[in-house]
């Protein structure tokens, strides 16, 4: 993949790749900085890329990273007992605070299915390829976070 290519398949997911980063990181600065990284990290390592069809799950992937050293950063920094307060703006699906919080109070390995299957639009199997687990993994998870979300938002139907 050349580099002209490199560039609009990046353009093409810039909005989906900030989306998922403002979910795990709460923050839009931290989110377009993660966004940044994820993209001067996969363009250095382009050329380890050995199968470009898969593009987009191995940029998610780069981004996860960058996300969770984020996240490991913030703990380290953060004083014991305070949790560092997200900003309020952020993607339009994500706005309702109930459910941003539902969200955020999940596991992490739940809450990276839930964000990447219905916030940043993958499939089960570009869920399964970016989390690195397999398909039916992604697929029990995704029912047990839904689970815990109807609980804690006291919903009976689906979500």
């Amino acid at each position: 993949m050349d580099h002209e290519t490199f560039a609009a398949r990046v353009q093409a997911l810039r909005g989906r790749l900030y989306r998922t980063a403002y979910l795990y990181l709460g923050s839009e600065a931290d989110a377009l900085e993660a966004v940044d990284e994820a993209v001067y990290q996969a363009l250095r390592a382009l050329r380890q890329l050995r199968q470009p069809e898969f593009f987009d799950t191995w940029l998610t992937r780069i981004l996860l990273n960058e996300c969770h050293r984020e996240l490991r950063r913030r703990k380290r920094f953060t004083p014991a007992g305070e949790e560092a307060l997200p900003e309020t703006a952020g993607p339009d699906a994500y706005d309702s605070l109930p459910l941003k919080e539902a969200v955020r109070r999940l596991p992490e390995d739940l809450r990276a299915v839930i964000i990447l299957r219905f916030f940043a639009g993958l499939s089960q199997a570009e869920t399964a390829a970016a989390l690195e687990v397999p398909q039916g993994t992604v697929a029990t998870r995704q029912r047990r976070a839904l689970a815990l979300l109807r609980l804690e938002l006291g919903e009976e139907g689906d979500i």
